[in-house]
């Protein structure tokens, strides 16, 4: 059922308390990976077919970007290709420029930034087929510089991935794409088979088992965040139409795990039951409404009455949500005390799902509460970042006695050595 609650009420924190990894998912992870170690494709097929019902023999899906984009309604191009656009313009722009700067006797330190070889993505298509996610992940490796894009996704007893996401696949620059979702997916891509080489770094969202897949192979590979479940919180002051924000609710509600988590947080009573009577008017009518009751009833969806809008922050940054929307007089002033958020949506005009699909930003965010310590996925993820320190004789000189004196608490008179012989005949 959908409750409104005051702040204090101890249900607030248990609905903040959802874990990102559920033990029957660790679980099954563990098997499935440590099968796919010792087995390698054997262990992929067997899994494909057991989970996603495919029993065919190839994995890999061979396709060509024009035939791909003769086959599709000349509106869905249009909008594939006007997302890309965006996605691929904001991902350069946020690209982190090499720097350097000049030390106190001539020298330069700095960082600069090179682009990883071969990395994964994970592209969700179970219940619905993300093709918004392919140009969301794919794109920002591009950008980053990434020769080898490796792209996995269920594609169900048929063996047949969406047409669209294939198609934005392609266009984003996929250089391979398996047919091979979940647990599965994660592991050939970390472990490398046969059929798919080994990658560096795997991004993407998933559902339970596959972030808990993702959080078993890091230091086999690096791994952008954790990525589970959809959420959303929503805060409000009662300035924007209550018929708005239940939609926006009801968006992440949707997703179809059961797990989705919304959260709106009003500063009046008045507000909050218009916003819980427009979410039940709205739900009957949604294509996907059984999904969505399934999380209203598990408690997915709950509204908080909080004193003013300074507390209605502190309760969004406890619940740190993938996705937060401030709708408010004045959205971007109180932006400003937002700390975790996966991505922040500011004014009654800017829906969650303008994000999902064509703002910008990667829609690849962190959940679970992950956002007090992740944050969304960059053309960043994707390089590696290099520090260099270019001395001249006059900056060793300089620094000799530190260095010495610094090798010899520790205990490690080679590394003073290394530094003092340059100024001595030992």
């Amino acid at each position: 059922m959908i409750r409104i609650v005051q702040s204090k009420d101890r249900r607030v924190e248990m609905f903040n308390a959802r874990p990102a990894f559920p033990e029957e998912a660790e679980k099954a992870a563990a098997e499935v990976l440590a099968a796919i170690r010792r087995e390698g494709d054997r262990a992929v097929r067997r899994y494909v077919a057991k989970f996603e019902g495919y029993h065919g023999a190839s994995l890999k899906v061979e396709a060509e970007l024009g035939a791909l984009e003769r086959s599709l309604a000349p509106e869905l191009v249009k909008a594939v290709k006007a997302a890309h656009r965006r996605v691929e313009k904001f991902s350069r722009a946020s690209l982190r420029q090499a720097w350097s700067i000049e030390t106190a006797r001539g020298g330069r330190l700095g960082e600069f930034f090179s682009p990883m070889d071969r990395v994964g993505v994970y592209i969700p298509g179970g219940t619905a087929p993300l093709a918004s996610t392919s140009l969301m992940t794919v794109t920002l490796a591009k950008v980053a510089g990434v020769k080898e894009i490796v792209a996995a996704t269920p594609a169900g007893k048929t063996g047949k991935v969406n047409p669209v996401l294939l198609y934005a696949l392609k266009l984003a620059g996929a250089t391979e794409i398996y047919r091979v979702g979940g647990i599965q997916a994660i592991g050939m891509m970390a472990f490398g088979t046969k059929t798919c080489r080994k990658v560096q770094k795997i991004a993407g969202p998933g559902n339970a088992y596959v972030t808990a897949a993702k959080r078993q192979v890091y230091g086999y590979v690096a791994i952008d965040q954790v990525a589970g479940p959809s959420e959303i919180a929503v805060l409000t002051d009662g300035s924007v139409d209550v018929r708005w924000i239940a939609a926006d609710l009801l968006s992440q509600a949707e997703h179809g795990s059961g797990l989705e988590k919304s959260l709106c947080v009003c500063t009046s009573r008045s507000t909050a039951e218009a916003v819980k009577a427009e979410i039940l008017r709205q739900c009957a009518t949604l294509s996907r409404r059984s999904l969505v009751e399934r999380v209203i009833d598990r408690d997915g969806i709950l509204i908080v009455v909080a004193a003013d809008l300074a507390e209605g922050v502190e309760i969004v940054n406890r619940f740190a949500p993938e996705h937060l929307e401030i709708m408010t007089k004045n959205p971007l002033k109180t932006m400003k005390g937002v700390r975790s958020a996966g991505a922040d949506f500011a004014g009654a005009w800017t829906p969650e799902s303008a994000g999902d699909f064509v703002a910008g930003p990667s829609h690849v965010l962190p959940t679970g509460g992950a956002a007090n310590m992740f944050s969304g996925l960059t053309p960043d993820d994707f390089r590696r970042r290099h520090s260099f320190v270019a001395f001249t004789e006059r900056d060793l000189r300089d620094t000799v006695a530190a260095i010495e004196a610094f090798a010899s608490v520790e205990g490690l008179d080679g590394h003073g050595r290394a530094a003092s012989i340059r100024f001595s005949s030992f």
